[in-house]
């Protein structure tokens, strides 16, 4: 809902879980593979457990490779099985498609093997998954709203600490999902590009200031204060995740006083530091952005994700909602000629078994 691209530099972001997931059946073999079909691409795929050290087939079985192959070097010893993957999160669209089936298949291969794990170690080790073995330098927000995720509520996290705090939202508020149809290519290198130049930031701030460890430990005023040291570009995209740290707290402060306007207010300002410093939003998004602003019932919009194309989140009405999908659908398709795709959602619950 709000706090991006600050979870990787130690910060705050409040996300929600939606009504979208990736669904694993499972069943035990006698050995120790796993059979993964994927409906989703009709394809199938195996995995040896014994052979801890197979690499990264660029494929979508690394998302269960990786996870398995982190629950065993955890102490996990796992069971082989058979699993049949199915989702029905829109892919690439910023909307954490690869957290949902690494958190999936964690839970389910520690149900096929008899193995429980506490729910922020499973965010961990999901997010370790990724990192090291499919190679992308995510933050924990999207493992960890997955596993924690409550109905009816966003999540306050500290992506230090991991300590947080559920905030009820109100039940007459719609979160609309808005998929430009989009996906620049430049998202995918772009993302260790950001990261590289936060940490770029960090180690320019503690030649000052001895206690800096990530960008989460700048004030605004602080980074103001070091400016004439930064190279201009390194300053904005630091400057980004500076502002927005502070845009999180004070939205969860504006989301418990129940404030939706000065959420919404926050979310426009978040949008626009997105676009102008971090330099990760598209045409097409700051389009869709434009287009719910002009809407009745709306409190705020924002992309939300990795960028480069995707989705955005929009905080509505519930009563506006009809009005929002038609009217945003048609403008958009008349500016860009695509047609998107909406969803609406409440504040689902993150992962859970599901009895049959």
């Amino acid at each position: 809902m709000i706090g991006e691209h600050t979870d990787y530099n130690d910060g705050f972001v409040m996300p929600s879980a939606i009504d979208f997931a990736v669904w694993i059946a499972i069943a035990p073999r006698g050995d120790r593979k796993l059979v993964i079909h994927s409906t989703n691409f009709s394809q199938s795929a195996e995995i040896h457990l014994q052979d801890g050290a197979a690499p990264s087939q660029k494929h979508w079985s690394d998302y269960v490779h990786g996870v398995a192959l982190m629950l065993e070097q955890a102490g996990h010893h796992l069971q082989g099985a058979n699993l049949l993957v199915r989702g029905d999160v829109p892919i690439g669209s910023g909307l954490s498609s690869s957290a949902a089936i690494e958190v999936a298949s964690a839970l389910a291969l520690l149900s096929n093997s008899s193995l429980s794990m506490d729910r922020v170690e499973l965010a961990k080790l999901c997010r370790r998954a990724e990192n090291e073995f499919v190679g992308v330098r995510v933050g924990i927000m999207d493992p960890f709203i997955s596993c924690c995720g409550h109905a009816g509520h966003a999540l306050m996290l500290d992506c230090r600490s991991l300590d947080f705090k559920l905030l009820p939202l109100p039940d007459d508020v719609s979160l609309v999902v808005c998929n430009t149809m989009v996906k620049h290519e430049l998202g995918s290198g772009e993302y260790n590009v950001r990261r590289a130049q936060c940490e770029e930031g960090v180690r320019i701030l503690a030649r000052s200031l001895s206690n800096i460890r990530a960008l989460r430990d700048v004030s605004v005023e602080q980074l103001k204060q070091h400016r004439s040291e930064f190279p201009e570009l390194v300053y904005r995209r630091c400057r980004h995740v500076v502002t927005e740290n502070a845009r999180v707290q004070q939205g969860a402060a504006a989301v418990q006083k129940r404030d939706l306007g000065e959420f919404g207010r926050l979310m426009g300002e978040s949008h626009r530091s997105l676009r102008d410093d971090y330099e990760v939003s598209c045409d097409e998004l700051d389009c869709m952005v434009e287009l719910a602003g002009k809407q009745q019932g709306v409190y705020g919009a924002r992309m939300t994700g990795g960028g480069f194309g995707g989705c955005t989140i929009n905080l509505v009405k519930s009563e506006a909602v009809a009005d929002f999908k038609k009217s945003v659908s048609a403008s958009y398709h008349d500016k860009t000629g695509l047609r998107p795709e909406i969803f609406v959602s409440s504040a689902a619950e993150g992962a859970s078994e599901v009895p049959v």
